[in-house]
Parts: structure tokens; sequence; C-alpha cells
């Protein structure tokens, strides 16, 4: 790796920690003018990593590929998947916003509520600021999930499902692996949001300590044990025999707490995240899991 290349990645980092750090859109809205989230993390994965065009296979030719999505945004200018890098990064909810939501059953606590909405709305203008940073500085860039053609629909084998997802890219990143409730669970825990940018650029790739083990670091998966998700579900969305079904999160939270949030908080999003909090992957890998990184 040559001096270059670790300044190109400083600079990524940077981009994204000063806008973190500086702009006016990340803040919950209230009073105490505290922030949306605690400090990102970011990573890196291959344009041509295998699980992007397996994540197409799976689920359906409507998924981009890194390449197709930068296709979309420089059409007089593409790019094949060996000759991109995938900045993905990680948005840890606050102490104080998990706190307030672990003390919740079944619906969501205010400051969830605002994270989920003026939060991801940070997270927007996050995606669009590092595309459009790297993309002056000569590094062709694009926020797939901002593009105009990103939407959900219906897998033929997975059911609703949209054509980029922010946890499946952290995962080939290095960012963390899929628990029960299908949240992805980050050395910073469960309770994040993430975002990601296809640029042309040259950076180094981030390891994945799992390798390709999915569920990795989730307890029900890898010893059986836990399922502390699906206790804290309300809709009874999540189960150790069936996993995460999605029609049925989805309507608890259109039906139930979306509309509860308007009325009671004024925001617009669709908040729950009742499985994020309360359990052992909140804020962490669950240590058991990483015995040599505890001796």
């Amino acid at each position: 790796m040559n001096s270059a290349t670790k300044a190109s990645l400083e600079k990524v980092e940077s981009i994204i920690q000063d806008f973190w750090a500086d702009a006016p859109g990340n803040s919950l809205q209230l009073d105490s003018g505290e922030k949306s989230w605690a400090e990102p993390h970011v990573a890196v994965a291959r344009g041509d990593d295998p699980f992007f065009a397996r994540f197409k296979q799976m689920i359906g030719p409507f998924y981009w590929t890194p390449a197709e999505a930068f296709a979309l945004a420089f059409p007089d200018d593409p790019a094949p998947d060996a000759e991109l890098k995938v900045i993905s990064y990680l948005l840890p909810q606050t102490p104080a916003t998990r706190a307030d939501q672990r003390r919740e059953q079944t619906l969501p606590a205010e400051r969830w509520a605002r994270s989920r909405d003026f939060g991801e709305k940070f997270n927007c203008e996050l995606r669009l600021h590092l595309a459009a940073t790297l993309t002056e500085a000569g590094f062709p860039a694009v926020a797939p999930e901002r593009l105009p053609g990103f939407n959900y629909r219906q897998s033929e084998t997975l059911g609703l499902a949209s054509n980029w997802s922010e946890r499946h890219t952290a995962f080939v990143a290095g960012l963390g692996t899929f628990g029960l409730s299908d949240g992805l669970i980050s050395p910073w825990g469960k309770a994040a949001r993430f975002g990601s940018v296809v640029a042309r650029i040259e950076l180094p790739v981030t390891p994945r300590p799992y390798g390709d083990n999915h569920h990795a670091w989730c307890l029900w998966y890898a010893k059986g044990t836990c399922g502390a998700c699906a206790k804290r579900c309300p809709a009874d969305a999540i189960s150790t025999v069936a996993g995460h079904d999605k029609t049925t999160c989805h309507r608890y939270i259109r039906e139930v707490t979306a509309p509860y949030s308007q009325q009671r908080f004024g925001t617009s999003a669709t908040p729950c995240g009742l499985c994020q909090v309360k359990i052992p992957c909140e804020a962490q890998i669950p240590p058991t899991l990483l015995p040599g990184l505890l001796e």
C-alpha cells in the first residue's frame, strides 16, 4: 500500500467525519442540540467482490451491481466492477437514543423516531456529499440509494427487496454480519444506520474478519442461544424458527409505529427498531463470539 493510497483513504474518512461533525442536518431537532448519530465508521469493498453478483442472483435481476449503479450516474463513462470501490459507512445510534429505546416495549422512543426521520435525512445528505466531493476531486462517484431508479420490489425468492441494500453492502465491506432479525451486527452493535458510495478510485480494501460467514456475529446462528430480538418484537415478526417475517414487520411499522410517531412526535419516517436494543448485540459483537479479542 503506497502513501498516495493511504492518503486517499484518510481523505475519504475525513470527508465523512467532517460532514458528520459540522453539517447542521446531523441533528435530532431537539432543544438540546444533540446529534442524530455517534461518530461514523468506514470500510471499503472491491467493486468486483463476488458477493455483489451473488446478491443479484439471489434477489433478482433488478438488483444493481456496483458497475450497474455507476453506469446509471455516468452513462458516457462507465466502468467495470474491477475498477470500482464501494465505500460503506456506519452511523451508530447515540447512547442517549439507545437508552430511551430500551425503556420502550411496543412503540419507538422519541429520540429513535427522530433519528429515523431527521437522522436518515442527514444520512441522505452525507451520501450525496461524499459522492459529490469525490467526483469534484477527480474520482467519479455515485450514491446508489440516491439514484432516481432506487426503489423496492418483490423478489421472487426473498419477498420485499430494494435494488441496492446498504446492509448487504456493509457486510461485503467487513462492517458486520446478519442477525436473526436481519439487522446487521457490527463491532459497534446493531443499533445503527448505513450508507454507501460507489467510486472509481484506488483504496485499500477492508478485510472481512468473518470471511464469508454472514451469520458469524449472531448468537442464535453461531451457538443456538439468545433470540432476544425475537422477544423484543411487538409484532411477533421474528422467530428462532423462521427468522424475520418482512411482511409482518412492514405492516406493523406502516400501520402502528409510523402513524404513532407522526401524531406524537411530528416525524414523517417509519421507525420501530425495538429489536435493535436491549439485546446482547445492541452496541457490540457479543463477547462470547470473540474470545480471541478478549484474551
